[in-house]
């Protein structure tokens, strides 16, 4: 086993695209833990959906064996943790497995909004931050004002910044060197009772579950009954090991140790991410303090387009869920679309990678509803549930309330970009908190009704803002505000998965908005059909979409008017009984267009 003094666990954090997965990339190089031929871009990303996005959506760990410049041989453990805001929990988790962070920054770009939220966590967990300056082989680097930058904006000290080039190699040597140096070694007793910390568990189809763990104190070997402290849980080590990006296996794990182990565990659901693993006999005390669970924060239904598809899709979201603990699920049924999911989601970009991953790796074409936000209802008889889904809304004369979530939003975009960030701010119900400056861009703070993000709201500031701005926000808790739900009705039908909560002063316009766009989406049938938008029984907008006509006065010539007239009235009446009996087919396309909110 390695001594204490020479290992160094650090996870890598940054902003998107700023190239922690390359910076990785170059440190396995450099090291040749995995031979020359079998090097390829992004090495940690092992999702299709990663390579293809260019985004890292599961937090990967790979084990470094380093001879630093003074002789002596390390072992350092890397954590690659996601950017975006939507797998915060992944980073949060990955923090609290390790002792250091490296913080890149982009030369060219700066100090943004991710890169901020990652920093404030990493400081949370008490971590040792050593600071580098990427991509300083493009025209645009400009070491000394970003440095400048991370000192005005994070306040840490950035005189020692390494300035790298991910992409040729340049400070490669010089970052591992300030990894072995600045960054503390692990602390834990090999000889206390066993305490290893669950960071992490997927499903393997041949392994079975494989679990990530970081052991604290204690040694954990081969055959060991252990135990989750947790679920109470009982299980025998079949295999230990590490990853140097492929999985090798190893006889035991000491204190200060990343590693995986697999132990016959059937389902991911049985164990908890944060849970602590002891020895049966002889186990310790008190449990690590875990992390908390992760909240879903977006919900929205799927459903197959062909329905006799739902079986499996039902397989598709059991086996996907295995993987992602963070995602969840129940089944509902909807008249328009008929049996499907209502699924729980951290984010926008969750929904759609699961649903990417959905119709790619299971081949199952999927409808997605309007997505929305938890709401807290207060019935007038002292009682409060939960409304996921606007179509379960209750009868509003027995409601005496709602509150709808509330977020903290950060926004960095450059100056002059700044009018028409606030103005998008102010027209999706924000409250203005604070607005500072950091050299030339402005870092503004919101308190922003989350139904009103999850939308679109990150598509309309990118568009305002030229791609320029960053976004990061955090859930702060719920407000009580006038809230009402929209149905829409298509030829006096209801149309269930079209219904969505607005707000009062909003719900004209959405409306309007909603039939406008119905009434070229639908197409016409041989009667008139009415698109209305309601509030309970009041219609606050309509259109009709005009019949078809067959010109049955075409065979008369000449003669009486009264022929003509009796035929029109046949045409009439006719019209009228097919109002009354005639199913109008809204198309699949439509229900996806209408879902998608344009302002």
């Amino acid at each position: 086993m390695t001594p204490l003094s020479h290992i160094r666990n650090f996870s890598i954090v940054a902003h998107i695209d700023h190239g922690k997965s390359t910076l990785a990339d170059r440190l396995i190089q450099q090291t040749n833990t995995v031979a020359e031929r079998d090097m390829k871009e992004q090495m940690l990303d092992s999702m299709d959906i990663e390579r293809e996005r260019g985004i890292t959506i599961k937090a990967n760990t790979v084990r470094i064996d380093y001879t630093a410049q003074n002789g002596e041989q390390y072992v350092l453990n890397l954590i690659d943790t996601p950017g975006h805001v939507d797998f915060a929990y992944e980073v949060s988790r990955s923090m609290r497995a390790v002792e250091g962070s490296l913080l890149v920054v982009d030369s060219t770009q700066g100090v943004e909004a991710q890169t901020l939220a990652n920093v404030y966590q990493a400081i949370d967990a008490d971590h040792e931050l050593i600071p580098v300056l990427n991509k300083i082989d493009l025209p645009a680097s400009d070491i000394d004002r970003v440095a400048e930058q991370i000192e005005d904006v994070i306040g840490i000290d950035a005189s020692g910044a390494i300035p790298v080039s991910a992409k040729t190699g340049q400070g490669i040597t010089e970052t591992l060197e300030a990894i072995v140096h600045h960054l503390p070694p692990p602390k834990g007793d090999a000889d206390a009772p066993l305490k290893a910390m669950l960071v992490d568990s997927w499903y393997d189809p041949y392994l079975g579950v494989v679990v990530l763990v970081r052991i604290m104190d204690g040694v954990l070997k081969k055959g060991d009954q252990i135990k989750m402290m947790q679920t109470g849980a009982r299980y025998g080590v079949d295999r230990i090991g590490v990853f140097r990006p492929a999985m090798q296996p190893i006889d035991a794990l000491g204190p200060g140790e990343i590693g995986f182990i697999t132990a016959s565990i059937k389902q991911v659901r049985d164990t908890k991410v944060g849970d602590t693993i002891t020895h049966e006999k002889k186990g310790a005390d008190k449990p690590l303090p875990g992390f908390k669970p992760s909240q879903p924060v977006v919900f929205c239904g799927l459903f197959p387009v062909d329905s006799a598809e739902f079986e499996d899709m039902r397989d598709a979201i059991e086996k996907l869920a295995l993987n992602d603990a963070s995602f969840s699920y129940e089944m509902e049924t909807s008249a328009a679309l008929g049996f499907g999911f209502r699924c729980g989601f951290l984010g926008l970009l969750h929904l759609e990678v699961i649903r990417d991953r959905i119709e790619r790796e299971y081949d199952i074409e999927l409808i997605t509803t309007a997505p929305s936000v938890i709401y807290h209802v207060y019935m007038k008889d002292g009682t409060q549930f939960d409304l996921h889904n606007p179509a379960d809304m209750p009868d509003p004369s027995h409601i005496d309330h709602i509150e709808e979530p509330r977020i903290k939003a950060t926004i960095l975009v450059p100056d002059e970009y700044l009018g028409d960030v606030l103005k998008l701010c102010q027209d999706r119900r924000g409250i203005q908190m604070d607005l500072t400056y950091a050299g030339s861009r402005a870092m503004v703070v919101y308190d922003l009704p989350l139904n009103e993000v999850v939308f679109d709201f990150y598509d309309r500031l990118k568009s305002v803002t030229k791609g320029y701005a960053s976004f990061d926000y955090q859930l702060e808790g719920y407000r009580e505000d006038s809230l009402v739900k929209m149905s829409v009705l298509v030829n006096e039908e209801p149309v269930d998965a079209l219904s969505m909560m607005v707000h009062r002063d909003r719900a004209e316009m959405r409306g309007r908005a909603m039939c406008e766009k119905l009434k070229d989406l639908i197409p016409r049938h041989m009667f008139k059909i009415p698109i209305q938008a309601a509030i309970g029984g009041k219609v606050i907008a309509r259109e009709t979409l005009s019949a078809l006509r067959k010109d049955v006065t075409a065979k008369c010539y000449g003669g009486d008017a009264t022929r003509k007239k009796k035929l029109l009235e046949k045409q009439k009446a006719g019209k009228k009984k097919m109002r009354q009996f005639g199913k109008v087919d809204i198309p699949q396309e439509a229900f996806i267009s209408a879902l998608k909110m344009d302002d």
